[in-house]
């Protein structure tokens, strides 16, 4: 087994004032060569937004693009024509593929919101763009992992063109859980959205990361009131 960890507070970080941004991974002023991705893994943002605030029309191509707000509702329009509303307890995808243009915005006037935006290099190249959007909220399950995206269209919660899976666990108890890789070419990276959990000698707190692979599968000690997010990617793509 290989590991890798991410301190919350060595994160990059870049305030703008109404966006307060920390990235795990190089990402626009934020450099470190030895943090440019996890395996497929290229961009996960922690992003704060301020009161009707955004980002204006960008382009996007080959990516699969993951959107995940954690309080709070985020307005998007896209120049496939949708224009919608994603909000806590969604889930939201955009492949790219040959090309999209998108705006992102805090759809709360009096409030910030807090999302996590995530990037993944796809396993096939310049596919039609495509949109995808859902409830996570009858997915839950207290105290063990529950699957979120995945490869696979028939599966529970979104789908994208990559070999990933990816679960959240919402813990109230102390609570031990296993979890198995989906395949063994993968790893995992396991990030604490809230509260504390163990994996092996690594102790890890509120926005804390670790980067697992080279083993089949890991076993986490969650504590009373911790979400975790565990991420599944190929390390060869």
């Amino acid at each position: 087994m290989k590991t890798v960890f991410h301190a919350a507070e060595n994160r990059g970080n870049q305030n703008h004032g109404w966006l307060n941004a920390n990235h795990s991974f190089s990402f626009a002023n934020f450099y470190d060569p030895s943090r440019m991705n996890f395996g497929a893994l290229r961009v996960l943002n922690d992003d704060d937004i301020a009161a009707g605030r955004g980002f204006g029309t960008h382009p996007h191509n080959n990516m699969e693009i993951i959107t995940l707000p954690l309080k709070g509702d985020l307005e998007h329009q896209d120049s496939m024509g949708h224009s919608e509303v994603i909000q806590q307890g969604d889930i939201q995808v955009l492949s790219a593929g040959t090309g999209i243009e998108h705006s992102e915005h805090n759809k709360n006037k009096d409030r910030p919101i807090n999302l996590l935006q995530l990037w993944v290099f796809p396993n096939k190249q310049d596919v039609t763009p495509r949109y995808d959007q859902k409830s996570i909220r009858d997915l839950k399950k207290e105290n063990e992992f529950y699957q979120i995206l995945s490869p696979n269209p028939e599966d529970a919660g979104v789908w994208i063109h990559q070999n990933a899976w990816m679960h959240l666990g919402d813990f109230t108890e102390c609570k031990e859980q296993n979890y198995t890789l989906k395949d063994k070419k993968n790893g995992v990276y396991v990030f604490i959205l809230e509260g504390e959990a163990s994996l092996g000698s690594h102790n890890l707190k509120k926005r804390d990361a670790l980067g697992v692979w080279e083993t089949e599968n890991i076993n986490i000690a969650a504590q009373p009131n911790s979400r975790i997010f565990l991420i599944e990617v190929p390390m060869n793509f």
